[in-house]
């Protein structure tokens, strides 16, 4: 893709569509160091979690950020039934063992999304602390943005926990605008957020034709 950035290697931090093959652990660590606090009751130990996320990723589901080569972001997102992370209830179950998997099963529906007609559902940003601030996730998002508008997508939407001000700053300055805000007091001492914010952002057609299905 054409879009990068100034990094502190010895090139471009450089975009590009889909998890690079061999890139799975590294990505699945990204995603487990942004969204681990939130994902722990659910997925915890760590080192399970992060097994579990690799092996059952979507690799198509991402645009990722590249710096010398190596993988230091990614944002997934949800089109045409797929998400970044993937893994069915049964996989759930054979990683964790029957008794203990069904109370995670229960969990990880809280954090379920599904697109309506004409979105794509952007599953977060996540981006290796070291180039934090150099403007990795506004690279990541505009690529996300131009997946949808290839696909025809109306708008991008996403949830933010209210524990994250940061990733909410970032998406207000690339133009989403928050809608709705469901409070969620009981889940604070389970999951560590008490509110979770929907934003969106309209999006402009262009690109290839497609089709963007829920």
């Amino acid at each position: 893709m054409g879009l990068d950035a100034t990094g502190t290697g010895s090139g471009p931090v450089t975009v590009q569509r889909g998890v690079p093959a061999g890139a799975e652990w590294r990505a699945a660590e990204l995603y487990w160091d942004a969204f681990g606090r939130k994902l722990g009751p659910a997925l915890n130990p760590p080192d399970k979690a992060v097994s579990f996320l690799a092996t059952h990723l979507n690799a198509d589901r991402a645009v990722c950020a590249l710096l010398d080569g190596q993988l230091v972001g990614l944002a997934g997102y949800q089109l045409g039934g797929r998400a970044l992370t993937g893994g069915s209830a049964s996989d759930v179950l054979r990683a964790y063992g029957r008794v203990r998997g069904l109370h995670r099963l229960l969990l990880l529906t809280l954090f379920e999304r599904h697109p309506a007609p004409g979105q794509l559902v952007m599953d977060g940003i996540a981006v290796d602390p070291g180039i934090r601030g150099r403007g990795v996730g506004s690279l990541l998002i505009e690529e996300v943005a131009a997946v949808a508008a290839e696909h025809d997508c109306r708008e991008i939407r996403l949830d933010v926990i209210d524990v994250n001000p940061r990733a909410r700053a970032l998406y207000e300055r690339r133009d989403f605008t928050a809608v709705r805000t469901e409070h969620t007091p009981y889940l604070r001492g389970l999951l560590g957020f008490g509110a979770v914010t929907t934003m969106r952002r309209p999006v402009e057609a262009r690109g290839p034709r497609g089709l963007c299905t829920p």
